[in-house]
């Protein structure tokens, strides 16, 4: 399944177990199994197989001698876990991610290019409203003039 893209917002909650919804759109995607683990900005990343290991091979390629590279790939690698649909589309994760993700009750999955995140709505709205203001700044640092979007 190459150039697989994930792209959407979807409103879902998490049960008391820790188990999720995964939107419909994504589960084909995401295969028979998958990996899911601490992301950036106190979400999850949730990775295709494919995907993982193109990343497991780009981590595995960083300096070991640079304590920021050994720290970067000890957060990724240690809260990873292989995870697997249940006959109504569902996700259990773990709890060690359930807290690091602060995921009560409500929560949003969105699609992200190679990816899905996973973030307490909360923490989501929190996050959009601080990045807002800054989107078009951001924007015309990375995207080349010529590209229009």
């Amino acid at each position: 399944m190459k150039g697989t893209m994930f792209m959407g917002e979807y409103q879902h909650s998490v049960d008391e177990k820790g188990r999720m919804i995964i939107p419909a759109k994504f589960r084909e995607a995401l295969g028979p199994s998958f990996v899911v683990t601490r992301g950036l900005d106190n979400c999850l990343f949730v990775y295709p197989m494919q995907e993982w290991t193109v990343l497991e091979g780009k981590l595995k390629s960083l300096p070991l001698m640079k304590s920021d590279a050994r720290a970067f790939t000890r957060f990724f690698f240690s809260g990873a876990t292989e995870c697997e649909l249940d006959k109504q589309g569902r996700v259990n994760l773990p709890n060690t991610l359930v807290e690091y993700a602060k995921l009560k009750k409500e929560c949003v999955v969105l699609g992200v290019s190679n990816r899905v995140e996973i973030w307490s709505k909360d923490l989501w709205e929190s996050y959009f409203q601080q990045s807002e203001d800054s989107f078009n700044e951001i924007a015309e640092k990375l995207v080349d003039f010529n590209f229009d979007l």
